[in-house]
């Protein structure tokens, strides 16, 4: 089986993992006490084996095209945060949930995207290019996310200090990432390590899904009774997120094929990275944790669309 296979059909893989895992939470709670120390373990590897894929030495590729670029960051950092913000003003008046939907919207993709963007026939390398920079740059952004989400209710206050070890554990497997990007590159015959490591993420996030469906089962209900909130946010988040890449495209006159990268950039939302933070919260909170996996499972069902319509809406000239 070829890489690209696995990687087309993971919602599938990531849906059987959930289902596994509230199935085991539910019916042996005792046996899913023993994946809380497994988690963070399976975490660090994930981040790992995914920043392996972003070439993070290669910041300069990204301004080869500065128009492309301009489209990206002023979408992701500046107008997609202004669409979020509207989105929750349809959900309830409840710090936890809204800590949620913030968090994962406002963190652009750096993994997925890029396979999905090869598939819906946009331009693989401005997203490669794209990649390191919105990584490193929502990394620097996060605390004053943070800063900001601390204003939308007393019950936030110190959610920064909180926060830190999340933080650390998102650090360390960057540092590792760019540590082994620099061995690989020094000898091109070590790059093969980037493919067989290319092969971790899906594996590694549908075991990190089912972790974190088996010890948060019995918040499943909850999150059953806000689906009705959370949904229609989600799904509209992605269906105006490439509406807003097309606006972008026709101002800045850019190549349809570039106007399909950022769709994608737009649509996907980094999940990987978020889900540390969500689950270093306090007790109380776990919802956030599960919100975080709706949102990426509607997503990976709403890049199933995107393959069919963004060569429709962005059609090649």
């Amino acid at each position: 089986m070829q890489r690209i296979s696995l990687e087309r059909h993971q919602v599938w893989i990531y849906l059987t993992a959930i289902g596994c895992g509230l199935l085991l939470g539910q019916q042996q709670p005792a046996l899913s006490h023993l994946a809380e120390p497994l988690l963070w373990p399976a975490l660090i590897l994930l981040l790992y084996t995914t920043f392996v894929q972003v070439p993070l030495l290669h910041l300069r590729a990204a301004f080869h095209d500065r128009r492309f670029m301009l489209a990206a960051l002023l979408g992701n950092f500046l107008l997609l945060p202004l669409l979020v913000w509207l989105l929750i003003q349809w959900l309830p008046d409840n710090p936890i949930l809204r800590l949620g939907v913030l968090l994962v919207l406002l963190m652009p993709c750096t993994d997925w995207f890029i396979t999905f963007t090869q598939l819906g026939k946009g331009s693989s390398a401005h997203a490669l290019a794209l990649a390191p920079i919105l990584l490193l740059l929502q990394l620097l952004l996060l605390p004053v996310y943070i800063w900001l989400l601390g204003d939308l209710d007393q019950s936030l206050s110190g959610l920064g200090q909180q926060l830190l070890p999340a933080l650390l554990v998102i650090l360390l497997p960057l540092l590792l990432a760019a540590i082994t990007e620099r061995w690989m590159e020094k000898q091109p015959q070590r790059l093969v390590w980037r493919e067989h490591l290319g092969w971790g993420p899906v594996p590694l996030l549908a075991g990190v899904i089912f972790l974190v469906a088996s010890i948060q089962a019995s918040e499943v209900l909850e999150v059953i009774q806000l689906l009705p909130h959370l949904v229609p946010v989600f799904i509209a988040f992605l269906l105006l997120a490439p509406l807003l890449a097309k606006a972008l495209t026709n101002l800045l006159r850019l190549p349809q094929a570039q106007g399909r990268t950022l769709a994608f950039s737009f649509g996907t939302r980094n999940s990987f990275v978020v889900l540390p933070l969500a689950l270093a919260l306090p007790a109380g909170w776990e919802l956030v944790a599960l919100v975080v996996v709706l949102q990426s499972l509607i997503e990976l069902l709403g890049m199933i669309v995107y393959l069919w319509w963004m060569p429709r809406l962005l059609t090649q000239k």
